[in-house]
Parts: C-alpha cells; structure tokens; sequence
C-alpha cells in the first residue's frame, strides 16, 4: 500500500497489459473498495458487470464500434470523427485487448448518476493502482444498445452506463505527463 501522495501520481492511464488474468477475489476488493466514494446523498447508485472473457470482450468492443460509426454516419460533425479511422480498423479494440472490463453502470433516473459513478471510477482506479494493476476509463466502450447482450451484462433497460474500466496488469507504467498548474478563478476572504 502506498501513501496517498505516491497513489495519487501512480495512478496512470494504462492500455498495454500483461497476458495474465486478474484473479476475481482481487476484482471483488477493488470493488468493495470503489463502494467507500462518496455519493449524492448517499444514494450509493453504481452497480457493476464485470467481464473476465477476452472474447465477450471482443463482442462488446466490435458492438460499441459499431454503434459509434451509426451516430457517425447520422451526424458527420460529431466529435467522434477523430476516432474514425480507428473504429473502422477491424484489428481496433477499443478495450485494448485488455483481460477484464468493469462497466459501472446505475439507474437512469438518479439525476446525480454521472458524477456518483465517476466517483465510484476513481476510487476504483485508486484501489486498482495502490495493488499494482493499471486502469483506464474507455469511453467508447460504453455505447452498447444491443438488448442480448445487456442482457448478458445484467444490464438492465432502467440502467445507464457511466463508465467502462479496463483492469489488468500493466506491461508498464507510462511516465506522468506533463500538469498544469490549478487555475484559480478568485480566493474570496
């Protein structure tokens, strides 16, 4: 375990993993764990699929893809145009090939649900790093419409996907990229 302040710059984005699966006992902590963040009146909103099946996983990144390249196809001016050239290369797995995806995930109609599951993320992401796997938050992975394969997930239709993490153990660790400093709007006294 480290001390905050080295968790806090450990924490990286990390897409390149190690061919190893995460045993489940340690998913189940790390969740346990993303459960401690706090959340709108303690309304505790998240829940979890977990997906430990490269080829399920597969299946969610090729589904996501294409649901992407629709809204593409139906708005050219969206901002997933950048990603374009990507989510049409077949090889492309949007989860970069990584042994576990967790979708946090929670009822539509909390009107606080973003900001409880990003909460939940972080948490998660800490714990994860503080145990010596690396994680990123893959927003394209979070667009899934197809009912079967919610279905398979425990996705419900009256639950929203906030955030697909990827888990697994890093192959390394990228460098600390460069911060900005805080802007400061005004300090009232």
């Amino acid at each position: 375990m480290h001390d905050f302040q080295t968790l806090l710059r450990k924490r990286r984005s990390v897409r390149e993993f190690a061919d190893r699966e995460v045993p489940e006992g340690l998913i189940r902590d790390i969740l346990r764990e993303s459960c401690l963040a706090p959340s709108a009146m303690n309304r505790q909103p998240w829940r979890f699929s977990v997906v430990a099946n490269r080829s399920t996983i597969r299946r969610l990144s090729d589904e996501s893809k294409k649901n992407l390249l629709a809204d593409l196809e139906a708005d050219p001016a969206s901002p997933i145009r950048r990603y374009e050239d990507l989510l049409r290369n077949p090889g492309f797995n949007v989860f970069y090939d990584a042994p576990c995806v967790i979708y946090i995930c929670g009822p539509c109609e909390v009107n606080s649900l973003q900001v409880d599951c990003a909460l939940a993320a972080s948490y998660l992401m800490f714990s994860a790093a503080a145990r010596g796997l690396g994680t990123c938050w893959v927003a394209l992975g979070a667009n899934l419409r197809d009912p079967a394969l919610l279905g398979e997930l425990g996705i419900t239709a009256d639950l929203r996907i906030v955030a697909p993490v990827i888990v697994g153990f890093p192959k390394a660790v990228p460098e600390l990229p460069e911060r900005n400093e805080p802007v400061i709007l005004g300090v009232l006294r």
